[in-house]
């Protein structure tokens, strides 16, 4: 039966799902068979509902208990390691992901798949120390860690390893080096919305975005969708992303008049702030179609009325929500955006893992072209590290977003 290791402080996985303990004190999930994310011949995981957690077995009087399964030999296990901070400042959205791992276990690994949680304690030295542990037991595959600088600061003993990294940060700097990035990176929600604005007509565009490594990196895919959807930048503006005033920078933009179309890269009370200072400042939000990235992909954000019409790239609401659903029965909250990356990267580790290959998780198999299918939809790895997803362009409105053009559901029809 499938493994997860432990750590001080785990929370047992809830509804009284079967355990056992092995050796000392190690709790063990038995994983259901049933497959929610399946490889079929061209290694395209499936997207079907996984079954949901079996009931526990009733108490029978005067039962004899039974006999311990003996566990796989060593040398038949696979080893996963999956490192978050599940202590610190981000220890919620750390155990929060991992709640979403321990789904993905339970759907999907076979006999021999052990997953062994490490805490990086949400700092580089933490992510490093949690490396360095998972390497020296063994894993294969290392999952994690949430930010930019732990991946930094892990990822060079993982690449001298042997061993490929799926990193869950959304900066693109860390990937390469066997490091491959799964957070949701601006680069991809920029092409996906200026695409499909530029189908609708808007031939001008401009850009209004903070002077930091976000905001660089919505800038630069905005110009390069531009030239390749055939757009004329009318303007980018720039500001100070600590700054309150968000005045200046609005009227700046609104004196560039003639966009169709314009892109802001701010999410919650600051993307509100600027979609209400637009009109009061004279940008004609009924005639300039707003766009967003994925930072709107927020179900309070997206259904604020200055906000309605936005237009954004994100995956397809649907394909999450019997996971949403499903966590919340489960852990009794609602689970963070990111936890979504975490049951997909584990889904991905669980289903290559069950081969019999001597090496599952080596370059070739991580960036099969067809991809993979998961709750955030299609995606693909590269052999540069980054991540290639199909999204769906969403509308929002004060019911929630509205999808305006659906997620691809393969790379075919992204390649065409």
């Amino acid at each position: 039966m499938a493994r997860l290791a432990t750590f001080p402080g785990y929370a047992e996985f809830p509804l009284g799902l079967a355990r056992r303990v092995v050796g000392a004190v190690r709790p063990v999930l038995r994983v259901a068979g049933v497959l929610a994310l399946a490889a079929c011949s061209s290694n395209l995981l499936s997207g079907e509902r996984p079954a949901q957690a079996p009931p526990p077995p009733r108490a029978v009087e005067a039962a004899p208990l039974p006999v311990p399964e003996p566990p796989p030999a060593a040398q038949d296990r696979v080893k996963v390691a999956l490192l978050l901070p599940l202590t610190g400042p981000n220890a919620a959205i750390g155990q929060a992901m991992l709640n979403a791992a321990q789904l993905a276990v339970f759907d999907l690994a076979d006999d021999r798949f052990v997953l062994l949680p490490k805490d990086t304690q949400g700092n580089p030295q933490g992510a490093a120390n949690a490396a360095r542990l998972a390497i020296a037991e063994g894993v294969q595959l290392v999952l994690g860690p949430l930010l930019s600088a732990e991946v930094a600061a892990a990822k060079f003993d993982v690449a001298t390893s042997g061993l490929s990294m799926l990193a869950f940060t959304n900066d693109l700097g860390q990937a390469g080096g066997g490091a491959y990035v799964m957070g949701f990176v601006p680069q991809d929600q920029v092409m996906r919305v200026m695409g499909y604005t530029r189908s609708q007509g808007a031939a001008q565009v401009a850009a209004l975005a903070p002077k930091s490594a976000y905001g660089d990196a919505v800038v630069d895919a905005f110009y390069r969708a531009a030239q390749q959807f055939g757009a004329t930048v009318a303007w980018v503006e720039r500001y100070d992303p600590q700054s309150p005033d968000l005045v200046p920078p609005v009227r700046s933009l609104a004196s560039h008049q003639g966009f169709q179309a314009l892109l802001l890269a701010e999410a919650g009370e600051r993307a509100k702030a600027i979609a209400t200072l637009l009109p009061a400042n004279g940008v004609d939000t009924k005639s300039v179609r707003l766009m967003g990235t994925g930072l709107l992909d927020d179900a309070t954000t997206s259904r604020d009325p200055a906000l309605a019409g936005a237009l954004y790239a994100a995956p397809a609401p649907e394909q999450r929500a019997d996971f949403e659903a499903r966590f919340e029965a489960l852990y009794g909250r609602r689970p963070p955006r990111l936890a979504t990356i975490a049951y997909d990267a584990t889904a991905l580790a669980a289903v290559l893992g069950r081969s019999t290959a001597p090496k599952p998780f080596d370059s070739f198999n991580l960036t099969n072209p067809s991809g993979f299918a998961g709750l955030d939809g299609v995606f693909r790895l590269r052999g540069n590290g980054q991540v290639e997803r199909g999204l769906a362009v969403l509308q929002a409105t004060a019911d929630g977003p509205r999808v305006v053009d659906p997620a691809p559901t393969s790379f075919v029809a992204l390649t065409q």
